[in-house]
Order: C-alpha cells, then structure tokens, then sequence
C-alpha cells in the first residue's frame, strides 16, 4: 500500500508528462515544454498571447484576429447577443449575419469584453489581514476588506477593471487588471443549422461539423480600436501531432478538492444542478412549441441549459465511477502527513461539507436565484440591494457592488435589451413549481403559483430602463416608498435572503481556511508545479492534434466537409442534420476535403469556447467549441487516453467565407500581411 501511495504522489509530481495543465500566465511550464517539444515560450509570445486572448462575460473566450479590432469567438458564445439583435421580421440566429461594411455592424447593447494587461501577487497583503484567533465572521470581514482596498486603489490609480483572484484553495491570492470594452459590434456570424449541425445529439461527441464562429469588432471612442496585439489566421492550419495552445478563459475546475467535497457534489450539489436544468429544459420546451416568436425567445436560454445538462451529466457519471473516487481517495491519503494529529484540515472540511449540505440547496434556490428565475426580479433584487449598499464604506460592501465591479454592473442593469413579461412571467411560473417540488417553495399569500407570478410580472415597470434609473438614482428613498410589484417582493424578502448568503459566506470562509491549510502542505511537495484548478481567468494549455480510438474504431484527427454532407444524407436531412441553403445550393463550389473540426489533447473544460488554438509561431490555427463525452470528468481529472476538446479548423473558416458567404472584405483583413 506504501508503494501505491509512493507512485501516486510521484504521479502528481509528475503531471506535466502528461499535458495536463490549465497554467497561469505568470507561472508557465517554460522548462516541462523546452524538455518535451523542444519549444521556447519566450515572454513576447505570452505577453501577445495574454493581450490578444479575450473574456466573454458572458461565459466564454475569444481572440483578437486583426489589427483593427477585429475579434472571433463561437457561435454559442455570441449566440444570446445574436438573439438580442434579431427582431420577429429578421432573426439573425436562424438566417446568420454578414456587416459587409464598418457602417452594417451592429452594436451590442450589453456585451462587455476583457483583455488581461497585468498580474499583480498579492498573497501576502490578503493573509496578513486574516488574524490568527479570528471568528469566520470577523475572517470573511477582514478579507472582504482588504479585497475592497486593493481592488479599489488598483482601479484608481490604473482605471483597469480589477479583480482578485484566488488561486490554489487560497495559497495565493493575484490581482488582475483587465482592459474593458463596452462598444462591442456584430459583424458577420452563420446560420445556426450550420454553426450547431448535429444539435444536442451530437453535443459532446465526436466526429463534428460545426462552424461554430462568429465575428465581433471592438470600438473605442466610437472607431474601430487599435488592437496591435493580435494572432496572425493560419491558412494551413494544424497538422497532426503538431503541438497547439489553448489560450482561454476556463470556468471552473475541482482537481484539488478533497475526497468529502467531491462527495458532496455527487451526493447534493450535481443530483440538484440536475433537477433542476431537467426541469427547465421541459419547461422552456414546452414554451417554445407555443410559435416561431415563443421559440425565438427560448431558444437563447435553451442552448446554455441543455449544454449545462449534458456537461454536468457527464461530470456526475465520472463522480459515480468507484475507479476515479478510490484514485482521487488514493491520492489524498499520499498527500496527508504521516502523523493523524496533522490531518485537522481534512476532518475540518468533511464537518464543513456535512454542514453545506444541509443548506446549500436552499441557498440555490433562493440566494442565488434558481426560485425566481427571471431578469426582472433579478433587476429588482440588484436595485434594492444598492439603494443599502452603496451608502456603505467598499470593505463592508457585497462584494458584487464594489467599487471595482459597480460599472459593470451598472451596464447590465440598464441594458436596453427589451424584456418579454409573457417570457419572464413562464419562466418565474416553471422556477416556483420547481422549487415547490423540492418542498421549499414560497408563501404566494394564498394564491397559486401562476397567480402569484402574474401579480409580480405584471405589476412592475422595471421592464423600462427609465424606471430603472430612476429607482437606482433615487437611493433608498426611492426604493423604500415604491409600490412596484417586484421591488416590494425584493425589499420584503431581502433580509431572508441575506441570512442565508450570511451562513453560506461564512461557513466558505471556514472551508477557504482548512483548503489554506492543505494548500500549505501540498506546496511543500509540489509547489507550483501542479497548475491551480480553473477560475474563469485566462489561462495557457496546450496538447497535440492527435485522434483517438473508441470501441475499437480509429477516429482520425480531422473531419472534413464531404465527411459532413454524408452524415446529413445518412440521416436523411431530418433536424438537427438538415444544412442550410446556402449550404446545400454551394456544395459544389467548395473544396469538400477541406479539414473541418479537428481534436487535440490540451487541457480545457467549458469557459475555453472561443478560446483561439495556436501553433508555434502564435499563429491562429483553430477555435475550440467543444470537449468530446470522455473529456467531460476532466473537471476532477485529467486524461487524454480518449478525452479531446474540439474545434473549428482554420482553413474550414477561410473556405466557408469565401465560397459561401462572399466575405472577402473579411477574409482580406483575417490574413492580411
């Protein structure tokens, strides 16, 4: 047993033979890659790589492709922006989009971008705040409180978005400073038959064929910004065994939790995330069989919740399986000191996770929401929490109305994107049945539920951006003497609410302790030669273009467009393998052995949509749009025995603009000299 241990935590030490790793950029594996492929990461290649990488906020990554601020990401990333612009007379989702000109784009009306520009450590400013003897209360006071002062003092002095970042369980503690764009653009994105091809059937699997992209451009004082700080578009594309890089923003991943917090998750928090995505699939579904504009509607949440769906599916299977629990137990038990008196931190955590689960469903549905899912009531709660935050000193804030996070805030809270009562009111009806089912539903005053949500829906004017302002300029007066529907609900139910935030925050800042802990012994073994688990920040991965073999089958590394046409015959065009138009009237102009998704080893979960895949030379060689169905454990371990994450080929995007979409203007700006 002492050797099984032995070889594990030599493993773990060894990681890096594999090519694992979702790495900051300010801790990069120059060595492990110099060894193993022979490559130099020089710091001009990373510094292009962090300043030409993008963060969607709304949940993925992109890449700026030109000088002139021309950006790429998925078609699923730009999807609900897509939506927002569409209209009932022209729905840009299903017919695509082409500016052929600067003056076609169309603007975004709430899309913010990020674009890393420094990392600042900040470790020891953060634990010199937290006091030895500190209650969890006084603990959570305290680090709220320095995060306040540095994030503040960083936005004053450099005007960058600033965030902090915990990293390794909170071992360290960075600060990034991201460049914000607001005036984002719509240039050209497919139809979504052909960005999407294969539908949820075909999600998470592969071969694919998806165009899944779409273009963006950023503008500063109302022109096109200067982005000198950009991939070069490769014509050839990857090859295979060719070394790539992922540059990209992954969400979240759980590879350093203990063994009590992974059976937390699959006992409690996965079976509800679950549940719960189940039953607003049906929900919204059902709504869209309403008519072509209720499916219009739907259809920009429907992506993102079957894709939860099926992603979390996959990452509950992977907890189920007794093999990765007694390897991720194994790896513990090498990781503990040898003398039980040292293993607090562990059997603190296992009394923590015992408590969470206690609350922690109750927490989801009310605190963070999944009760009252609509965009009016989440407007409303924001409004009444500012009119009693803002008047606090930053440090005493939520951390969401900081100083450092109140623009962006403020940008989503007034988007003038229009709100649909009918769809709100559907969709808060299907999120308080369900919370009634999980037997924590609200008191509705003696009504039922669908009469409940109609006396919210319809008695609020939050759906107008006037009213908005107003009530957020008025402060708590405002707030305090409205007969809004939706901000009486809010103001009344508020306290509650933070009761429950108050008893998950602290008991996290007692988890975020005992990981502290761990973090100190697993440094002394490892230090930072294991990457941190993902937190929606950028990150460096990289792999080889390789294929991989299932049930005995060679899956070459590439599929092609003729690859494609055969699979919509093979199933008789039936939706979702029916093409667009204009893809089956210009079959015949385009070159059909044109390499089309392709899959490589790097390191990626969701987050990475979007992300650029680079060669070598940093050129642009493909766009990640998707992990296959054994990649999606990846959120606890890493393989790359069948595990892949797929993308767009380069040469398949060159190819579609030119021979479908008369794109040249764009095609000429994409590999310009």
């Amino acid at each position: 047993m002492k050797m099984k241990y032995a070889l594990i935590v030599f493993f773990l030490a060894a990681a890096v033979r594999a090519d694992e790793g979702m790495w900051v950029l300010n801790n990069l594996p120059k060595d492990l890659l110099k060894k193993k492929y022979d490559f130099d990461l020089t710091d001009a290649w990373r510094d292009r790589a962090m300043k030409a990488s993008i963060r969607f906020n709304n949940g993925g990554s992109g890449s700026f492709v030109s000088p002139n601020g021309l950006a790429i990401t998925n078609h699923h990333i730009g999807s609900d922006l897509i939506q927002k612009l569409s209209t009932k007379e022209r729905d840009l989702h299903k017919h695509g989009f082409h500016a052929k000109t600067i003056e076609d784009e169309l603007k975004c009306p709430d899309l913010e971008l990020n674009v890393l520009q420094e990392i600042i450590d900040v470790t020891k400013d953060v634990q010199a705040a937290v006091k030895p003897g500190m209650t969890p209360a006084q603990a959570l006071a305290a680090r709220k409180a320095i995060f306040a002062k540095i994030t503040k003092a960083s936005l004053a002095k450099t005007g960058l978005r600033s965030d902090i970042v915990t990293l390794y369980h909170g071992a360290q503690y960075h600060l990034y400073r991201y460049k914000k764009y607001t005036d984002v653009r719509l240039v050209f994105a497919p139809e979504y038959q052909i960005a999407f091809f294969g539908g949820d059937s075909d999600n998470f699997e592969y071969p694919r064929y998806n165009l899944d992209i779409c273009f963006f451009r950023v503008y500063e004082n109302g022109r096109p910004a200067l982005t000198p700080d950009y991939f070069k578009f490769s014509t050839v594309g990857p090859k295979e065994k060719e070394l790539v890089f992922v540059s990209g923003h992954p969400g979240r991943t759980n590879r350093l939790e203990t063994l009590s917090h992974l059976q937390r998750r699959r006992d409690v928090t996965l079976p509800y995330m679950l549940n719960m995505l189940r039953y607003r699939e049906a929900w919204l579904n059902q709504y869209a069989e309403k008519g072509p504009e209720p499916r219009r509607l739907a259809q920009r949440d429907l992506f993102p919740v079957a894709n939860a769906r099926k992603a979390l599916t996959g990452q509950f299977h992977g907890l189920v399986d007794p093999a990765i629990m007694k390897s991720k137990e194994a790896v513990e038990e090498a990781l503990k000191p040898k003398d039980p008196k040292s293993w607090k931190p562990w059997n603190h955590l296992r009394d923590i996770h015992d408590r969470f689960a206690k609350f922690e469903v109750f927490y989801y549905l009310w605190e963070r929401g999944d009760a009252l899912d609509s965009r009016l009531h989440r407007i409303a709660r924001h409004l009444v929490r500012l009119a009693a935050e803002l008047p606090k000193d930053d440090g005493k804030r939520l951390p969401e109305y900081r100083s450092s996070a109140l623009e962006s805030l403020k940008f989503q809270l007034f988007s003038p994107v229009p709100i649909s009562k009918e769809y709100e009111q559907m969709k808060l009806i299907g999120s308080l049945f369900f919370s009634a089912e999980m037997k924590l539903g609200p008191t509705t005053h003696g009504k039922s539920i669908p009469d409940f949500a109609r006396a919210l829906i319809q008695g609020t004017k939050l759906d107008h951006v006037d009213e908005r302002k107003r009530l957020f300029e008025g402060g708590a007066k405002a707030i305090k003497e409205s007969k809004d529907s939706m901000i009486v609900f809010a103001r009344e139910s508020d306290a509650w609410f933070r009761d429950t935030r108050t008893e998950f925050d602290e008991t996290e800042e007692q988890q975020s302790q005992a990981y502290a802990d761990i973090a100190k012994i697993r440094f002394k073994k490892f230090g930072t030669s294991i990457a941190p688990d993902a937190t929606f920040t950028l990150r460096l991965a990289f792999g080889t273009v390789q294929g991989y073999e299932v049930d005995g089958q060679k899956l070459g590394y590439t599929t092609t467009f003729e690859q494609m046409y055969a699979r919509a015959k093979e199933q008789e065009h039936h939706h979702p393998f029916d093409l667009p138009k204009r893809w089956l009237d210009g079959k015949k102009k385009l070159d059909l052995k044109t390499p089309f998704n392709f899959v490589s080893t790097a390191d990626t979960i969701g987050g990475n949509s979007g992300s650029p895949v680079l060669n070598r030379k940093g050129e642009f060689v493909g766009i990640n749009f998707d992990r296959n169905r054994h990649g999606l454990v990846r959120n606890f371990v890493y393989t790359d025995r069948q595990a892949r994450h797929i993308s767009v080929h380069s040469r398949a995007i060159l190819e579609s603009l030119r021979k479908l979409y008369d794109a040249e203007g764009l095609i000429k700006e994409l590999v310009q000299k």
